[in-house]
């Protein structure tokens, strides 16, 4: 049997503290990327426009959780600074 090395909670919280921030980095990404494609949709002749509109729809949707999303994720990494000290 293998000893396994255990982590104290202070690394654990640290841990999940880069984890926090990498998740809301990620979310940012994705926030900015759906808002540059709906600029780029919105420059396009409005006959594509028409044509793209079940995918804008779906980019807003998109655009909308991930905002929500990075709020949640905001609190949490909050809550961990609170407990990392």
């Amino acid at each position: 049997m293998t000893d396994t090395p255990t982590m104290t909670r202070e690394e654990i919280l640290k841990a999940a503290l880069d984890g926090r921030e990498q998740e809301i980095m990620h979310y940012q990404i994705n926030i900015d990327n759906y808002t540059i494609a709906l600029e780029e949709i919105g420059k396009l002749p409005v006959s594509e426009q028409v044509e793209l509109k079940d995918f804008s729809e779906q980019l807003r949707n998109l655009l909308a959780s991930e905002i929500l999303e990075q709020k949640k994720a905001k609190i949490m990494l909050s809550v961990l600074k609170a407990q990392v000290g």
